[in-house]
């Protein structure tokens, strides 16, 4: 069996930059063994599988260890490989997924998918969140991640956490943020428990920091960077129960795999 796979570099225009997700079209769904045996080989933070239906795609995204419930970079990576090989002419892509109904847009060549917002709330801080951050947040709240406000930009660029610490708690993984030197605000995001010591840009973690820098912000249009290594922006807007999340991709391989 030979299956058709892209990796795209997502949330930004040029290779190496941006999060690489690896995308692969399929006709129908295969064994949920043999997906996460694909994603793990690909060794990517995440791999996107999507199956065509009637007037939709049914998409899943699998990391190395695990599905996930949601994932916004190879969401985008996804959209990229329909509008750009797929259907070239179409302007809207719905997908169905484990999280309900997720709607990509083109306008020339900026993306933008309508996800459901996660506004973070207060929380007890665990064990081994401090520690591992190796500094102390201004404050601490909880969505599907930790989440964890810090002073400046310097503070998110210069954290070096401790991933065995980080790797011990409850939910997905840790965001930080800090309000932005150029942006309105930075992030970076961490998640050793699923085999991704930092993420390079993580588009379903918007889902909690615009609702807040939106709030905290009194705007609801906003610029953002996340500042890892290959680092990555954003363009962001809160709608309410719904935020839009935007940015660009490039495709850096396309080719097949032999299963």
């Amino acid at each position: 069996m030979r299956e058709l796979i892209f990796q795209i570099d997502a949330f930004t225009s040029k290779v190496f930059s941006g999060n690489p997700a690896a995308v692969i079209p399929l006709g129908k769904w295969l064994d949920d063994s043999l997906l996460q045996s694909i994603a793990q080989e690909n060794n990517l933070s995440e791999t996107a599988f999507f199956v065509p239906a009637e007037k939709s795609y049914h998409i899943r995204w699998f990391r190395p260890l695990a599905e996930v419930d949601l994932c916004g970079h190879a969401t985008l990576a996804a959209a990229f490989v329909i509008f750009s090989y797929l259907k070239k002419k179409s302007t809207e892509i719905l997908f169905s997924s484990r999280s309900g109904d997720l709607r990509v847009y083109k306008d020339q060549d900026l993306l933008s998918m309508n996800f459901p917002s996660q506004p973070p709330k207060p929380c007890s801080t665990p064990d081994h969140l401090v520690e591992g951050l190796g500094r102390e947040p201004l404050e601490i709240l909880c969505s599907e991640d930790y989440f964890a406000v810090f002073s400046t930009e310097r503070d998110i660029r210069s954290l070096n956490p401790d991933m065995e610490k980080l790797q011990r708690l409850g939910l997905r993984g840790v965001i930080v943020t800090a309000k932005g030197d150029e942006a309105d605000f930075v992030s970076r995001f961490f998640a050793p428990k699923f085999g991704i010591h930092e993420d390079p840009v993580t588009g379903s973690a918007h889902c909690a920091l615009i609702p807040y820098w939106s709030h905290k912000l009194s705007k609801n249009t906003l610029y953002a960077q996340q500042v890892s290594k290959r680092s990555g922006e954003l363009y962001c807007k809160d709608q309410g129960d719904r935020v839009i999340i935007s940015g660009r991709a490039v495709k850096y391989m396309e080719g097949t795999i032999r299963i």
